[in-house]
């Protein structure tokens, strides 16, 4: 804290005493200081505009601000003592001050009513989570069709001309960072693989001629472009996706076709092309990522993502259960990748970059609801006998009693700007991954996560029967509404697969 000048106001017959250009304080909300956060004079004249101020900083945590008034700054010293240090605030001295008693009150006041507030919420938190969080209400049979159906009415009437789906043509002013061509050709063929997959999933196309037309266009163009899919640059890698889901809609393609051996033999031939792009572009570390803003080399240095590792392994396991070989070498670094990244309570790191902060609020339980699912179900599926039925169905209840964390960022401009740094992109993501993790359970025990699934997203769906979560160009609406519905063909009773 520096003096700018030398104030000529006497202050009770003593000397000049310093004026400061600015003085705050940033007390911690027990230190039993002043809390007054006004920082201009209209500020301080508001006593509403202080309190609400106040109630605000102290509900989002922390550190406070404590901002004094000119004549409290004049006399902020006395005999060389700062006042402001622990309780000598609030000193008979400091209170027959007229000067400074009027704000300390109005300060104090705001803390009394804001740690009030607080306490009511504290309690009603305890309270609240004494009692089992009220599931959605799950829609009946009738209502989970119709709802599958205005999806797919959606997926068939927004088919590219080409058989993709997806574009680059909608833009707002914060777009994600996509290098043309690469990142939207990424994009694309990972929408589309999504797409086709739904339409396999929910089996419209054994029922209806025209899907069956919009379903065969797409998986040619997917048998078309998945091999030539490449890195969009040195350092946006968004073609790992691409290959993922690439190879589950490959793989769902294979157990559709039961006639045509050439047809199932090229659908082999091209998952086994993503296969090996994928060990291209695997981390040096093991595992993949998206990004690599380290060195740009032929092989990513970019450190492996929790949550891409877990998407690959799973689809690669898809492909393992068509008769596909998969290197044992590249599945066990991606496994050891994730593991490295797991914690005790199997939420896992957002990425491992993060491993010397791992309470960062991303790598939190709230922050872990989204990829939790995909994690736990990867590890299991290759093996993990530590992800039980009951690790399964702890998150599943997380998942249910703790979505608002992930719905509070939903359809969120920004990334990882919510509550957690959740982004809104994880939101039907994670939802599908849990449904997959219900697959995992015996009826009985999953009947009641799937009447929940279903209560969560019927109640989100668009006006024109989309889903979707965040803004990505022209790719979100398809993608969300991919996710959904084979996250609802997932929730009829019984289960698909």
């Amino acid at each position: 804290m520096e003096a700018s000048s030398m104030s000529g106001r006497v202050l009770n017959g003593s000397a000049p005493a310093p004026k400061f250009r600015h003085m705050s304080e940033r007390v911690f909300p027990d230190g039993g200081l002043s809390l007054t956060p006004a920082l201009s004079r209209w500020e301080r004249e508001n006593r509403w505009r202080r309190l609400l101020r106040s109630w605000r900083r102290l509900l989002h945590g922390g550190w406070l601000r404590c901002s004094l008034s000119q004549r409290e700054r004049a006399g902020v010293r006395e005999n060389g003592t700062h006042i402001l240090e622990g309780s000598a605030l609030f000193t008979p001295e400091r209170a027959r001050n007229p000067a400074t008693s009027h704000y300390e009150r109005h300060g104090c006041l705001a803390v009394l009513v804001s740690l009030w507030i607080l306490s009511c919420l504290l309690l009603s938190g305890f309270l609240s989570s004494s009692h089992a969080a009220t599931p959605p209400k799950p829609p009946t049979a009738k209502e989970l069709e119709q709802s599958i159906q205005r999806g797919l009415d959606f997926l068939l009437t927004h088919q590219n001309k080409d058989g993709s789906w997806g574009s680059a043509h909608k833009t707002k002013d914060l777009n994600i960072f996509a290098p043309v061509p690469g990142a939207h050709r990424a994009f694309r063929s990972g929408v589309t693989a999504l797409c086709v997959e739904a339409l396999i999933e929910t089996g419209v196309a054994e029922k209806n001629p025209e899907a069956k037309r919009v379903l065969d266009r797409g998986e040619t163009w997917l048998l078309e472009h998945l091999p030539k899919l490449r890195r969009a640059d040195s350092i946006a890698i968004y073609n790992v996706w691409g290959h993922a889901y690439g190879i589950e809609a490959l793989a769902a393609m294979y157990r559709r076709e039961t006639t045509d051996e050439k047809r199932r033999q090229r659908i082999k031939d091209v998952i086994l092309t993503q296969i090996d792009l994928l060990r291209r572009y695997e981390s040096v570390d093991g595992g993949w990522g998206y990004y690599d803003f380290r060195i740009g080399a032929q092989r990513p240095a970019t450190d492996s993502i929790s949550f891409v590792g877990a998407t690959v392994l799973i689809a690669l396991y898809e492909a393992k259960q068509i008769g596909v070989a998969v290197p044992d070498d590249m599945t066990k670094r991606a496994i050891a990748a994730i593991n490295r990244q797991r914690k005790n309570d199997h939420s896992y790191l957002y990425g491992e970059y993060l491993k010397n902060r791992p309470m960062r609020p991303i790598n939190r339980a709230g922050g872990s609801l989204g990829r939790s699912q995909a994690c736990n179900l990867a590890l299991r599926l290759w093996g993990d006998k530590t992800i039980t039925d009951q690790v399964l169905t702890d998150w599943l209840d997380r998942l249910v009693k703790r979505n608002g964390w992930l719905s509070i960022g939903r359809k969120r401009p920004v990334p990882h700007e919510a509550w957690f740094q959740v982004a809104g992109y994880f939101f039907y993501y994670g939802h599908y991954y849990a449904s997959m993790c219900i697959e995992q359970l015996d009826r009985k025990p999953a009947k009641p996560y799937r009447e929940h699934l279903a209560g969560i997203l019927l109640p989100l769906q668009e006006k024109d029967g989309s889903w979707w979560d965040y803004p990505l160009y022209d790719y979100h609406q398809p993608y969300g509404t991919a996710f959904a519905l084979m996250s609802l063909a997932r929730c009829r009773e019984p289960a698909r697969r």
